[in-house]
């Protein structure tokens, strides 16, 4: 009984929260590389949202009784909470349709969506080891995320987007991967010129530009 009890406290101060928010409201850390995906789809969808930064050791009331971990981002509308940045940019892309970053298609989304799991698996997942790990782990992790996009090279050339002539979520998830290279101490011109043109044509959008936080903006890359 004293469970329910917390539940159903718990969902009023939820409530509460909400009702205190005139717009939708995304909680952002500055660095964090998913949290800089929903951010970015945010702006190529020219949503009306208000990006709340928060330092990730010290998270704000508001956001622990929304989400307990306190693990960025996370995205309220109306009664609506979400935590994942991947569900978050699926239900912005259905949300707000124009313009679309994804194939109209059944099989086009399923492919689209396995090609982010597959990035999150083998690059973000390394992305990870490089910034939580060891020296030595680190260090690992860094040569084998170059090697991994430098082996990935074909798909750079074969069309101006990720595995698409058009624009996607796909390349939501991969401008900040690409973007963070440069402060993790892997040369982005040192990969291949297909892997640069590729960078510097999702870096050049406004959306993307749109996207940086200021602790972002430092990390700049240098480019050809």
């Amino acid at each position: 009984m004293v469970f329910l009890v917390q539940i159903a406290y718990r969902g009023c101060s939820v409530t509460n929260i909400i009702a205190r928010k005139s717009v939708m409201t995304l909680f952002s850390t500055s660095t964090c590389a998913l949290s800089h995906c929903a951010r970015l789809v945010l702006h190529e969808k020219g949503v009306t949202v208000d990006i709340e930064f928060f330092d990730p050791s010290e998270p704000p009331e508001d956001l622990l009784e929304l989400n307990p971990t306190g693990i960025s981002p996370t995205l309220i509308e109306r009664d609506l909470v979400l935590y994942d940045a991947r569900i978050i940019a699926e239900y912005l892309d259905e949300r707000f349709p124009h313009p679309p970053l994804h194939q109209m298609d059944p099989v086009s989304r399923a492919n689209a969506r396995m090609i982010i799991k597959r990035i999150d698996q083998d690059w973000y997942q390394l992305l990870d080891e490089i910034l939580t790990s060891g020296e030595k782990k680190s260090a690992r992790a860094k040569k084998m995320l170059k090697e991994s996009l430098i082996a990935a090279t074909p798909i750079f050339e074969a069309h101006p987007y990720f595995m698409s002539p058009e624009y996607s979520l796909i390349d939501c998830a991969m401008a900040p991967l690409l973007w963070r290279l440069h402060s993790l101490g892997i040369d982005l011109n040192s990969l291949d010129p297909a892997i640069v043109s590729y960078s510097n044509r999702l870096f050049t959008r406004e959306a993307f530009q749109l996207s940086l936080s200021q602790a972002e903006k430092d990390m700049a890359p240098q480019s050809k």
